[in-house]
């Protein structure tokens, strides 16, 4: 007979595992990312040094889409690619190639070499697009191609953008940033659409969250006819026509996942504030466009808000999922989701309540985020770099 030491079984695995699968080194390096980036930029804003990112705010909203948001949404590609397709994406030194591609892409927007950034910070959503056709196309899972078309969207933005940033292209950096957020937005609408409901659904016994077919098509076909619209360029009405129906649609879609019923679980109930983030910013866009109320209020309620929380939820849930860790989010996590709760109020609502406390209200927004995301690093880099609690690949 043989006897086996529970202590030993439950042991976790020795070892660095950081580049096994795609959310590791990604999620890792998007928190001290966000983290450090925004630290950088808040206090050249509030003049505590010279300003990071040569004092453009532009370059600093450049970092959050085309740094922050993209190596998340890389990392969690990269992850899901592989389970919807059964066969590998990116690991290994393959996957630490990718990640030093990202890396260098941040290093070098901060230096005077624009164009090795522009070069650099291109290429990797393309590169990562190519690797991620290579699994859809040998399992023909036609589902997710659009994702590949919408990385490689992301990089030619990304291209336009440092090239007018370098004074080389007569498109305007400012409409560029504004398409590569209508392009993260849809990427998390669908994302969302698929998850929060069946996550709802998984973690609370009746929840009773639920999607209508019609509802979802015309969700998602208004936020690509917004996109259109930006990218075109049309007239105020015309933008606020299509934004004020996607509001209506994502606020009946969201209305359906019963985000009420959610309350008591916390890595649940982040991923519907963050949806809800969606729904006011796109209210915000109406208003901004029939109104004349700064288009500030509606970017930073989807960049602070929507995509700082749906991504912290994003990356905690599925942090935890595949290292083999509880589906419960703990003490830290909760801290993460409440911080960055509190850096998007400030940086919305801040401003338009008290214009004079701008300053202060960014400042503190700024701090706000960066210990949200600082605290998930801190949290999450051992978690990340060990191999998985049970044991199993990944």
């Amino acid at each position: 007979m043989i006897v086996t030491n529970p202590a030993r079984a439950e042991a976790p695995r020795r070892g660095f595992a950081l580049f096994a699968l795609g959310f590791r080194p990604f999620y890792l390096g998007a928190s001290v990312f966000a983290a450090l980036s925004v630290l950088l930029w808040v206090g050249g804003y509030a003049g505590a040094w010279p300003p990071a990112y040569g004092g453009d705010p532009v370059r600093h909203a450049h970092e959050m889409i085309f740094g922050y948001a993209i190596a998340v949404i890389v990392g969690f590609l990269f992850t899901a690619g592989r389970n919807w397709s059964n066969l590998p994406t990116p690991q290994g030194p393959l996957l630490a190639a990718f990640f030093a591609l990202w890396l260098a892409g941040r290093v070098l927007a901060l230096t005077p070499w624009t164009m090795a950034a522009a070069i650099a910070s291109a290429a990797f959503p393309i590169a990562a697009a190519v690797a991620l056709a290579v699994p859809f196309v040998r399992s023909r899972n036609t589902r997710n191609y659009f994702f590949v078309g919408l990385l490689i969207a992301l990089g030619l933005v990304e291209l336009a953008v440092q090239l007018a940033l370098a004074g080389a292209a007569p498109w305007p950096a400012r409409a560029g940033l504004r398409v590569g957020l209508d392009i993260v937005l849809f990427i998390m609408a669908v994302v969302g659409g698929r998850v929060i409901p069946m996550f709802t659904n998984n973690a609370i016994p009746g929840a009773g969250a639920e999607r209508k077919a019609a509802l979802e098509k015309v969700a998602l076909g208004s936020l690509v006819a917004l996109g259109v619209a930006d990218a075109l360029a049309l007239p105020a009405a015309a933008i606020a026509a299509v934004a004020a129906l996607a509001t209506a649609a994502h606020a009946a879609r969201f209305a359906l996942w019963r985000p009420w019923r959610t309350t008591g679980v916390p890595l649940v109930w982040i991923l519907h504030v963050g949806y809800a983030w969606i729904v006011l910013h796109l209210a915000l866009r109406v208003a901004a466009e029939l109104q004349g109320m700064p288009a500030t209020f509606a970017t930073h309620a989807l960049a602070v808000g929507a995509i700082g929380s749906m991504t912290l939820g994003m990356m905690t849930r599925t942090a935890r999922g595949h290292t083999g860790l509880p589906l419960v989010a703990g003490r830290g996590e909760v801290a993460c989701y409440v911080l960055v709760g509190v850096a998007a109020v400030l940086r919305v609502f801040g401003p338009m309540v008290a214009p004079s406390l701008t300053v202060a209200s960014t400042v503190s927004s700024g701090l706000a985020w960066a210990a949200a995301f600082g605290t998930y690093a801190v949290l999450y880099a051992p978690r990340l770099a060990r191999p998985r609690a049970d044991g199993r690949p990944g």
